[in-house]
């Protein structure tokens, strides 16, 4: 299966992908305006009928920061490594666009850790980043973990 950005097409399987997550209190859930609009930060993995069956975005912050967001993959392709290749995907489109840090905030440390993040303390965040948190229903009492990847760290 291939990581490829993410077509109008998409759009209305990804909101599906999402919010079925976010529903349960997992990531944040996504309009269709939303994901229109942003539609140029997603990638997707398609199965063999052209589904999609997991996404991620790359969203820029700042001029030296991104985040990784809305990575969803489906129950039934949770073992394949999908995740892990959304987030090289973004780690490789960082890069290229030159940005040297990449964050996340998750309910899956754990899962970024294997990916080379590394935990920090959510307030060393810049405060930009908390920019769409008063959507979520548990601000201000965030539970999530904040991690980050640095390429002149990561590239010792």
């Amino acid at each position: 299966m291939n990581v490829d950005k993410a077509k109008i097409g998409d759009v209305k399987q990804m909101q599906t992908l999402i919010n079925k997550f976010a529903e349960r209190g997992e990531m944040l859930p996504r309009a269709l305006s939303e994901l229109y609009e942003n539609l140029r930060d997603f990638f997707v993995v398609r199965d063999e009928n052209n589904n999609v069956i997991a996404c991620v975005a790359l969203h820029i912050s700042w001029s030296d920061l991104a985040e990784v967001r809305s990575l969803a993959v489906s129950e039934e392709a949770q073992v394949h490594g999908l995740g892990s290749m959304l987030v090289k995907a973004c780690i490789e489109e960082a890069k290229i666009l030159e940005i040297p840090t990449v964050f996340c905030l998750t309910y899956k440390p754990a899962f970024f850790e294997k990916c080379k993040f590394w935990q920090v303390d959510k307030l060393d965040l810049p405060r930009k980043v908390w920019s769409e948190c008063f959507h979520c229903p548990k601000f201000p009492d965030c539970d999530e973990v904040a991690l980050v990847y640095k390429f002149d760290q990561n590239s010792k």
